[in-house]
Order: C-alpha cells, then structure tokens, then sequence
C-alpha cells in the first residue's frame, strides 16, 4: 500500500531541530566577516530570534550556546529567558581552540597543564548544564598536526582518552557527552578526530552516556553519510547531528543546499534505524554560518528543508522495498526510494501547517512581519555578534 502525507503527519509533529546561536551572528570565510544591520549583540537577542524562528515553524524548541560565546553572570535567568520566549537551553558546545594556549592542542596536548585548562573549561559547560537544563555537551576539537613527525599520534589518542574520562566522570544522571569529528582543518597532516570511527572507538570506552556527534559537513567527498548514520544508529551510538551543507569542504552551508537526495538519503536512514522520533536518542542541530544570507530567513529555510525531506522519507513504502530488496528486483526497489524522493509534499506541508494554526509559507510570514525591520532599527550601537564573539 502506498504511503500517504496524512498517515505520516503526525510523525512529524514531533520533530525539533536545535538551533545554534551562533547563526544569528555575523559570520563569513577566513576572508571577510559581512556585518548586518539587526544582527545580535548579546546572547538574549540571539534568543529572540530564535525563538522568532520557532514561532513561524514549531521546528526549533531549542537553542545551543556556544562557551565562552555566550558567557552570561546568570545562566539560570538565561534558561528562564529562553522559557519566557518559548524555547529553552539545548545543547552546549565547548571551545578550545581560541586560546592562545592551545596552539599545539587542547585535550591532547603534552602540557599537563595546558590539558588541565581544557578539561577545567569542559567542567565549566556541565556547569552550565545544570543551570540551564541542557543535557548534552558537544566537544569538537581542532587539535592535530600540519608535518609528520611533529606529534606521536598514538599519545595524543592516549592523553585525548584520559581528558575525555575525567570530562565524562563529572556528568550528571541525565547529561551526555557527544564527541564530533572533523577529517581535517585547522590541522591538515592529521586530525585527532578525524572521522566517526575514532569518535566511535573514544565515546565506546567512555560508557553509555558518550556518543558520537555527525556534521554532515565534515566528511570528504564521496563519502556515503548515509551509511556511517545506519551504522551508529546499528551500534547505538549515533547522538546527535550537526546539519549543514558543504560544495568543497566545510562550508556550513544551508542544509540540503548542495544535494537534498543526499540530505532525503540520510533522514531515510535516521527513520529506518529509529533515530527519527519523541523518543529517539538522537538531537538534530544545525551548525551553519550565514555570510551573505540574513540570519532569520536562514535558519528558517534550513528547518523547513530538514522538515520537507522527512516527510519524503517517512513516505516510502517500506514493506514494498523489502520485498523488492528480499527479491533481488534492484531497479524496483531503487525505483520505490526515487518516487518517494520525487514527492513534491509541500502543499501538503503548506496545508497541515495551517491546520495546526502556523502560516502555511513561513518564509513568505517572516518577510511580511516586519520583525526584521524592527531588529534593523532597533539593535543599533553595542558590539555586534560574530563568529568567535
């Protein structure tokens, strides 16, 4: 039997993509950071237009915060702010690799003393946690090496394992760990983790509240995405995603930019392995920096796209495609997964969204609401955030 848009609807009244407040700042290349007018200037106003976002969607219940970004005195009034505006405190994203200190690595370095700062500020975000109700702690590092010889790969692996255990010891009951991978940039001879086999292998020896993170960005070209979510899920171990979109390298883009069968591909593989729902383990996050694009209509475009290729996946048929797969009938079952793919469901979208009393086109309800206007002419004066600030 065909699956219909109506028999899949309420699947995805449950979906809730984090946003990271991070995109609401003035972002760019190594080249030149674009400032725009309306652009925040402090953690709150990266709240409210998140949760403007999540006004015109009911996609993104939560913000991540990036440390020390988005320092604040109180995080406890920061988390009831969040309340206040209709969204809460999602996850918080550490950051070493700004400091001066961790110009040979952070968790890995060879200085005790060095690591003893990263671990420390690591310490400081579940401190955070707690103030604020977040459960999950993301740690991305840049530590790596540009020349052979210049690092012994086999400590930095041995000295990353012993930080990460004295990180994952002061966790609370409900809090995780998730550790994100990078094949390369800033360090280009080797990265130490580099890909989700070695976030794998780390996470695994840390116990059942440490799982892998997956950006979708940060894998070389080619590489079949699709298939390391099937296996972390397979494995109980895939944790949250970072979604964004990337033509050459790590250009966190919009999501589904640059190949939405790619990004339809993925959600399939999320929806079969049981990462896709209110009780699924798995956190969906875009981790994207708008430099020419405004902030708001970004972000809005990006949960919509995530939005438009679960529903696409979530209609194929997947008794008709095991039974093709089971028959060996290659093109038929290829065939089942491309007409899925090909449903244009966003008047259907358009549709449930106003039965549920939210605009049917939120993009279309944004640029008429005058809000950024409004930020445009209201936010004046102050330091504008931006990446690294």
């Amino acid at each position: 039997m065909t699956t219909t848009f109506s028999s899949i609807a309420t699947q995805l009244e449950a979906q809730a993509i984090e946003l990271p407040s991070w995109a609401f700042g003035n972002s760019g290349t190594r080249f030149k950071v674009f400032s725009t007018p309306g652009t925040p200037r402090t953690i709150q106003e990266k709240i409210q237009d998140a949760a403007t976002v999540n006004r015109y969607t009911a996609l993104a219940p939560k913000v991540a915060l990036h440390i020390p970004w988005d320092t604040v005195t109180d995080y406890a009034a920061l988390g009831a702010f969040a309340a206040d505006h209709g969204v809460s405190v999602g996850t918080v994203n550490s950051n070493t690799f700004q400091d001066d200190v961790y110009k040979f690595g952070s968790l890995t370095h060879t200085d005790a003393s060095v690591r003893r700062q990263a671990i420390d500020h690591h310490f400081d975000c579940i401190d955070v946690m707690h103030a604020t109700g977040s459960q999950d702690l993301k740690i991305w590092l840049a530590d790596g090496t540009n020349y052979p010889g210049q690092g012994d790969l086999r400590g930095r692996q041995d000295r990353l394992a012993d930080s990460l255990q004295q990180i994952y010891a002061r966790l609370g009951d409900d809090q995780r760990m998730v550790l994100e991978y990078k094949f390369f940039e800033p360090a280009f001879y080797h990265t130490d983790v580099p890909d989700w086999g070695t976030s794998f292998a780390q996470v695994s020896a840390l116990g059942d509240k440490a799982m892998v993170c997956l950006d979708t960005g940060h894998h070389a070209p080619g590489t079949n995405i699709e298939f390391i979510v099937m296996q972390l899920l397979r494995l109980g171990k895939l944790g949250s995603f970072d979604f964004n979109s990337r033509f050459y390298a790590d250009d966190d883009l919009i999501v589904g930019a640059a190949d939405p069968f790619q990004l339809f591909r993925i959600l399939f593989e999320v929806n079969r392995g049981g990462g896709f729902g209110a009780d699924s383990p798995v956190a969906f996050m875009l981790d994207q920096c708008h430099n020419v694009e405004d902030k708001i209509p970004g972000q809005i475009r990006s949960v919509l796209n995530v939005q438009e290729m679960t529903a696409r996946a979530l209609l194929v048929d997947t008794g008709a495609l095991r039974t093709a797969q089971d028959a060996g009938d290659v093109l038929g079952a290829n065939a089942i997964l491309m007409d899925a793919f090909y449903t244009d469901v966003r008047g259907d979208l358009a549709a449930w969204r106003e039965s549920r009393g939210l605009p049917a086109d939120p993009m279309a309800a944004y640029a008429a609401s005058g809000y950024q206007q409004k930020i445009a002419a209201d936010r004046v004066g102050g330091q504008q955030a931006g990446w690294g600030a």
